[in-house]
């Protein structure tokens, strides 16, 4: 079996908020009008449901685009799987807004994304778990309560997507996990190795590695170094930092006693404090002073008419690298110790790159939560290179 890289992106916004795709809106639009909007060209290359269990109506929504310009045949050419965040996020937001071949516009419309990730991979998009964007949950007592059970229906969902033409059957496959969306794809990737292990041959699903981009992985960890980090950035005070640190003591407290629930709304109550301290527009990038990112509004507008990153305050450089010093992992101690490397993309500084053996991580400079959108290019670059093992990204 393949060893499985993990790669940790700093520049993706932790989203306590559960968003639908599908979410209800009164536009009226003429069906010409419509097909301007969505022109035939931005139409995936498959898209459908794809089902989580022989004894159920639920199905996990998708939408797959073929790489554009693949150098190798079709067989062999990667296939990235992009899952959202939230949770409760439909992954049509990572489509239209961040790597999709087309990006949406402030006036709603569609233009080519120069940022694809679908350049040399394929690229197929699922709206997990059941019942959140087009997916559906039959009832809501199917739709899981635990990562066990998520994975369960990512690995289904999978497997039936490799069965939909034997050109797919055995091509590589990066999970890529954007936020809260980390931990579906590390557990996914993790419970796909245990059933490679059981399973034959050609029944096995081809994984390559793992993508978690600003990922929200470690509730108490990540949140711990917040105080801090917004202090020496000049946010806040000692006195504010003070009393971040006490709610912070709430948020530790439920979460040591598995109180999930409660510790979600102290983390919420957290982030709000934190926010009506620094009246920034959003968490996700502190840079921006004016607007958060309107990534729900847009998406959402244009499919009813249709029919690590260095900004990040909660999911950023500090915050990974605190979780990555939990890993349970042999080669831990050599890549903390690995040198940290200057990483350019057509000459201008664009981050900085850690890597020992498969582990790789990369701090994205110029970039909020939502990274692919606020540097399209260097995005591309970044996972070009990382999964084609280009430049510094060479395995060490």
């Amino acid at each position: 079996m393949n060893t499985i890289i993990i790669f940790i992106i700093f520049c993706f916004c932790l989203c306590i908020q559960t968003h639908h795709a599908s979410s209800s809106s009164s536009y009226s639009i003429s069906s010409s009008e419509s097909k301007n909007i969505f022109p035939k060209e931005a139409h995936p290359t498959k898209s459908g449901y794809l089902p989580v269990s022989n004894n159920s109506s639920s199905a996990i929504f998708y939408a797959f685009y073929e790489a554009q310009n693949s150098t190798l045949p079709l067989s062999k050419t990667p296939l990235l799987i992009w899952l959202e965040g939230g949770p409760g996020t439909s992954s049509l937001i990572g489509n239209f807004y961040e790597v999709g071949p087309w990006r949406i516009t402030e006036s709603i419309t569609l233009e080519p994304n120069p940022g694809s990730w679908n350049n040399y991979f394929g690229l197929l998009f699922l709206d997990n778990p059941i019942g959140t964007g087009f997916s559906i949950a039959s009832s809501r007592q199917e739709i899981p309560t635990d990562q066990q059970g998520i994975a369960r229906h990512l690995f289904a969902a999978i497997t039936s997507f490799l069965q939909l033409d034997p050109v797919y059957k055995h091509r590589p496959i990066y999970i890529n996990g954007q936020s809260y969306g980390g931990k579906f794809g590390s557990t996914t990737g993790y419970y796909i190795m245990k059933r490679n292990a059981q399973l034959r041959a050609p029944q096995r699903v081809n994984l390559a590695g793992v993508v978690i981009g600003d990922g929200s992985i470690e509730l108490k960890t990540q949140l711990g170094t917040i105080p801090a980090n917004a202090y020496y950035l000049g946010l806040i005070n000692e006195k504010q930092k003070n009393e971040l640190e006490k709610d912070l003591l709430e948020v530790v407290r439920f979460t040591e006693t598995l109180q999930w629930g409660k510790a979600t709304d102290a983390a919420g109550r957290l982030r709000a404090v934190l926010q009506n301290m620094t009246g920034l527009a959003t968490l996700d990038d502190y840079t921006r002073k004016d607007h958060p990112y309107h990534y729900e509004d847009w998406v959402t507008k244009f499919l009813n008419i249709a029919e690590v990153d260095q900004y990040d305050l909660l999911a950023g450089p500090v915050q990974i690298e605190a979780c990555v010093k939990l890993f349970k992992w042999e080669g831990i101690e050599d890549y903390l110790n690995a040198e940290r490397k200057i990483w350019k993309v057509n000459g201008e500084l664009a981050g900085y790159v850690q890597q020992w053996k498969s582990l790789t991580n990369v701090v994205v400079l110029g970039g909020g939560h939502l990274m692919p959108a606020d540097q399209p290019l260097n995005a591309k670059a970044m996972i070009e290179d990382w999964v084609l093992q280009r430049g510094l990204y060479q395995s060490v």
